[in-house]
């Protein structure tokens, strides 16, 4: 598992920085990607955001949010 948690971090770090124009929809996605929207989307595409650029920031945003809370956990029982 570990090895593969680490291929995940090398990923996300390899990431662009984030647009600015995506910074309010990415802090969404990490803080309560539960009320994340199609609209929330069509704003960005909207706004001249690519598709392919919105799910590479997504992704990315999803799962380093999900490896910052893995390491919190880990941190509080080790």
């Amino acid at each position: 598992m570990t090895d593969s948690i680490e291929k995940l971090r090398v990923v996300v770090a390899a990431v662009s920085p984030e647009p600015r124009a995506l910074s309010p929809y990415l802090d969404k996605v990490r803080d309560r990607a539960y009320t994340v929207t199609d609209a929330d989307v069509e704003a960005l595409k909207v706004a001249g955001v690519s598709e392919e650029k919105i799910f590479e920031h997504t992704v990315a945003a999803a799962v380093a949010e999900g490896l910052r809370r893995l390491d919190a956990g880990l941190g509080a029982i080790g």
